[in-house]
């Protein structure tokens, strides 16, 4: 699944290419994504500005002059920038057609994704969100104040979208990693120095994957036009059994929540 740099990435590299120009149709070819495309979605779009593509979590937002295009990549899903005429492959299930000429194609082989239709931001699914990682209302203390009396691991928490949004699984073993935290941590039992050190980790990580995505297609899409991770970059995720870059021990693994965790026995207390 993308996770927030990939998102990120997608964001900035589809955006030069999207603001300023007007909506002239919108195609949808399959609407039975994870829930069904709304049937007012071209009524609504068409003959509209783009003003911006923002992100909130996960979640793109194309921002027109009456409303919002919500759309959220799901477990397989991109999006291209294309020209016009460009004939649609298997899983090409919406565009977006564009005044210059080009249009903004999402692709989804296995339909997990979806796109809503919004007249404002008062959405079920954005209203539970926590802060953004690398907006100025997250910091150590907003970890610190949401682990208050928590009995639960410090990686389930940190990848609580009500906690903070955009944390998936890779960056959170990252993450811990940077900051010397054992995944397998008391949440309520962790410093506020310590959560200062987690919550700048998180940024860290987070920045550099951000950075090694690209703002260009060239950059962020590859052949298949899915963005990739910055794997050469992991410290800790997928490498379970090798050496640590830090102490030289063998890395270690478990499963907290059905998820992969990697970490250093030595490094992370």
């Amino acid at each position: 699944m993308p996770e927030l740099p990939e998102v990120e990435t997608t964001r900035r590299g589809v955006e030069p290419h999207c603001v300023g120009r007007v909506v002239t149709g919108v195609l949808v070819r399959e609407a039975r994504l994870r829930w069904p495309v709304s049937p007012e979605l071209a009524q609504m779009a068409t003959g509209q500005r783009v003003r911006a593509v923002e992100r909130r979590a996960k979640y793109l937002l194309i921002r027109l002059d009456n409303g919002y295009l919500m759309l959220h990549l799901g477990m397989s899903g991109s999006l291209r920038i294309l020209p016009a005429p460009t004939p649609p492959q298997k899983h090409d299930h919406v565009d977006l057609i564009l005044d210059s000429g080009v249009l903004l194609r999402y692709r989804d082989p296995r339909r997990f994704g979806s796109m809503f239709w919004l007249n404002d931001l008062n959405h079920r699914l954005l209203k539970d969100l926590g802060p953004e990682p690398l907006g100025p209302e997250f910091s150590g203390l907003t970890l610190h104040e949401a682990a208050r009396g928590k009995t639960r691991n410090i990686k389930t928490l940190i990848m609580d979208a009500k906690v903070v949004v955009g944390v998936g699984n890779i960056y959170a073993n990252e993450a811990l990693y940077l900051s010397g935290i054992k995944p397998t941590a008391v949440s309520g039992r962790i410093s506020k120095i310590r959560f200062e050190r987690l919550a700048q980790a998180i940024q860290v990580v987070l920045t550099k994957a951000i950075q090694a995505g690209g703002t260009s297609l060239r950059d962020f899409l590859k052949e298949d036009g899915t963005p990739g991770y910055f794997r050469h970059e992991l410290k800790v995720y997928g490498r379970e059994g090798e050496s640590c870059v830090g102490c030289g021990g063998a890395l270690k693994s478990l499963r907290i929540t059905g998820r992969a965790t990697v970490y250093c026995p030595s490094c992370q207390r």
